[in-house]
């Protein structure tokens, strides 16, 4: 059963290839979905698939990529839309 995550990720997260490092994890699980940089500094990832891969995911996103210091996950489980057909970065 397909389900979406909404995670907002705050830390030293922009400017450390985050969200490159976030779209290379979510294609090698499988995901569909977004990751962007918000105004506050955070990041957002909203992504789609099995349940067990969103968990590995997050599992990934509380370290992140080499120079990231992730300070905090928080997680929002939503009904999946099936409106991605990849993951992508949004400027």
């Amino acid at each position: 059963m397909i389900q979406r995550v909404k995670l907002y990720v705050t830390g030293k997260v922009q400017g450390v290839y985050f969200r490159v490092y976030t779209k290379e994890e979510a294609k090698r699980l499988c995901l569909t979905g977004t990751v962007k940089n918000l105004e506050d500094n955070g990041v957002e990832i909203i992504a789609e698939g099995a349940k067990d891969k969103l968990n590995k995911l997050m599992e990934w996103t509380k370290k992140g990529s080499p120079n990231a210091k992730v300070e905090n996950v928080s997680v929002k489980f939503c009904d999946a839309t099936n409106e991605w057909q990849s993951f992508g970065i949004i400027k």
